[in-house]
């Protein structure tokens, strides 16, 4: 009988043993219970060594044992991957007489607990003399499996999108929250076998999977380009067959709503005022807005930080990118002295576009910022005339929102800027 040696003994190491154990005789070295020297060195007595251990740690394990290798050993590897266990074997085997085979047994604990009969083992002969190689294709065969000779290449491209995805779904099963239900049709069964089998293999073995497999990352570039396409497939064309329904980044009265009216002077469309980049956006992925607006930079006040945080989250196309100048006005409630004013309130884009003339006319106010929907300077306008601010705060932005709220306006042409220019996005799905 061959004398045959399993390094690992993880859940597939233990696989690899029941397989083998009944033919050879079988030693199995686990790195957790054999420290020594002198045990690695009495597992390369055996002839043939299979190697059942985590991807990731194979090129070093094969560093390690190099000067353990004979001309009479026979390595076979058993990843689940097949180029990376190729280009470690003749990286170390260079100049040695040692041969090597690489497998993929397509099964695992689960799938192999009611035996071997059918299930698929993938094989390359690539340094293995025709002796070998003829022996252990018979030995699979006789143990009930299907030997599939291939490339390794042709292997982990066909794996990508077979292993790889199958194991990606499972996981994004899990994060999910996938649960049984009682009105589980069969399907829905068949997707918790798949999340139960793949997520019960380490994670480490997942991560190994997707990433030294070279076509598992456009497997999921293309699932995430395929996710997209379908999601936005099931939302409306247009949200209202009557208008166009564009969702803005201020509310009434704001330079946002300046800037559309600007663009368009289409009488069919309709305005969501939603305050935030971040809702505009989301609310554009979500379709509930056909088009959106915002601003992204101006010339004095640099990157509107709010819009850049949000569009890292969300994929839109830019439909139109233009500018428009802008204008500062500061206004207060009628009826509230000017000496009574303790804070101006305003975007922080607006006080970045008048730092300076703020700074020399009005150093004794405090420059308030708001949080949420008060964040846009049109709705602090609106807090203001309905009481939900101090009564005492002044508010900086366009002349418009005097004239919306029944504010007196008490300066003009705050900005330092003659040519006080902002950019606008107009963005769709």
């Amino acid at each position: 009988m061959k004398k045959v040696a399993i390094i690992g003994n993880g859940r597939f190491g233990k696989v690899l043993f029941k397989l083998l154990k009944d033919d050879f005789l079988v030693s199995v070295f686990d790195s957790k219970n054999s420290k020594t020297e002198n045990d690695l060195k009495k597992i390369y007595e055996n002839e043939v060594i299979f190697f059942a251990v985590p991807i990731s740690t194979f090129e070093s394990i094969i560093k390690n044992h190099k000067k353990h290798f004979k001309d009479n050993h026979l390595l076979i590897d058993v990843l689940s991957v097949k180029m990376h266990p190729k280009k470690v074997f003749e990286k170390h085997l260079k100049g040695l007489k040692t041969q090597a085979l690489l497998t993929h047994p397509m099964f695992g604990p689960d799938s192999s607990k009611n035996g071997f009969d059918g299930l698929p083992m993938i094989m390359d002969r690539f340094k293995t003399d025709d002796k070998n190689y003829d022996f252990w294709k018979k030995f699979f065969i006789k143990k009930g499996l299907k030997a599939i000779e291939m490339p390794a290449q042709t292997h982990d491209q066909l794996a990508a999108n077979s292993q790889g995805l199958t194991h990606f779904i499972g996981r994004l099963l899990e994060k999910f929250g996938f649960e049984q239900t009682e009105i589980d049709s069969l399907g829905a069964k068949k997707l918790q076998e798949v999340m139960g089998q793949t997520c019960n293999d380490t994670w480490q073995l997942f991560k190994d999977l997707q990433n030294f497999n070279p076509y598992t990352k456009t497997m999921r570039l293309r699932l995430g380009r395929v996710y997209d396409k379908l999601y936005d497939k099931l939302l409306p064309k247009r949200v209202n067959r009557n208008h166009l329904v564009f969702g803005i980044q201020g509310g009434r009265g704001s330079f946002n709503e300046e800037a559309l009216l600007f663009w368009t002077s289409q009488n069919d469309i309709s305005i969501k005022y939603l305050y935030t980049t971040e809702k505009v956006l989301k609310n554009l992925h979500e379709g509930n807005i056909d088009s959106g607006l915002f601003a992204i930079q101006n010339a004095v006040g640099g990157v509107v930080e709010e819009s850049t945080h949000a569009m890292a989250k969300y994929k839109f196309k830019i439909v139109k990118e233009f500018e428009i100048l802008i204008r500062h006005f500061l206004m207060k409630r009628k009826g509230i002295s000017i000496d009574k004013i303790s804070s101006i309130m305003a975007h922080p884009q607006n006080f970045r576009q008048c730092k300076n003339n703020l700074s020399i006319k009005y150093p004794y106010l405090k420059l308030v910022s708001g949080q949420g929907d008060l964040l846009d300077t049109a709705r602090c306008a609106e807090a203001l005339a309905k009481s939900k601010i101090d009564k005492n705060t002044a508010i900086l932005g366009p002349k418009i929102l005097a004239e919306i709220y029944n504010l007196e306006i008490i300066d003009e042409n705050l900005q330092d800027s003659k040519n006080n220019l902002t950019t606008f996005f107009l963005v769709s799905r």
